[in-house]
């Protein structure tokens, strides 16, 4: 287990202005489909509440071509689509956010349990909300791009062997950086942080689900306050 201590030692930025407090419920379905046999298909679906569970804050739907350079080792390239809501005064609206991704993958095996790092950068086009005729309306793009690192340890509870079926334990932490322009997002290069574990259950060797609890801060331009979100998580993963 000391492999995976650094998955608690965490740069973690957190300004003395950090007050407002959400809990929020996120359900996310990632999934792989292979189409050939370096290739395949990437796609993940999320959606994401507003404070205490009221409406959708965000539906995300991210695509995306996956290389597989070695077995462990995975290039993708993608799109995302991702409709955030916006409020200005009493009025809200969801407005969508568009992006470009490219990532790098390299999977690990500890014994029975695996390890992924994940490196993402995003090319990101955030929407210029506005208030018009008492209608929220996007009125342009802002461009910005950030670096995200990820990593995760699934560990099986119990058994011997090739981790199959059974129970697990899920941690993993995700730190993200702005990179270009940001005086388009939080003027400042950090970005926000999302720590998590869950229990999860593999009910075949190509699907997992699991709940779990995740800690995200973000970190907003000042004089608005940070956000520590608390989210319940809800995640299926398959792989065909």
């Amino acid at each position: 287990m000391k492999k995976f201590a650094f998955l608690t030692v965490i740069l973690w930025v957190n300004d003395a202005c950090s007050q407002l407090s959400t809990n929020t419920g996120w359900l996310a379905s990632f999934n792989t489909f292979h189409v050939a046999k370096k290739w395949s298909l990437h796609l993940d679906v999320q959606f994401r509440t507003t404070d205490d569970w009221e409406q959708l804050q965000t539906l995300l739907v991210r695509p995306g071509l996956n290389w597989h350079v070695r077995p462990n080792q995975v290039i993708t390239l993608g799109y995302a689509f991702i409709p955030n809501r916006f409020s200005i005064g009493t009025e809200n609206a969801l407005v969508a956010e568009h992006r470009m991704w490219q990532q790098f993958i390299v999977n690990q095996k500890l014994r029975r349990s695996s390890l992924q790092h994940r490196f993402r950068l995003e090319e990101r086009f955030i929407p210029k909300v506005a208030l018009q005729q008492g209608e929220i309306t996007n009125s342009g793009t802002k461009f910005s791009t950030r670096l995200r690192y990820f990593a995760r340890a699934v560990v099986p509870i119990s058994g011997e062997g090739p981790f199959k079926k059974g129970a697990f334990v899920a941690l993993q932490n995700e730190l993200f950086v702005n990179t270009t322009n940001l005086s388009n997002v939080n003027g400042m290069i950090y970005d926000q942080n999302r720590l998590y574990g869950a229990i999860g259950y593999r009910a075949a060797s190509n699907f997992d689900m699991e709940l779990g609890y995740m800690w995200q801060n973000v970190n907003r331009a000042s004089p608005v306050a940070d956000i520590d979100n608390h989210i319940i998580q809800l995640a299926t993963y398959l792989r065909l």
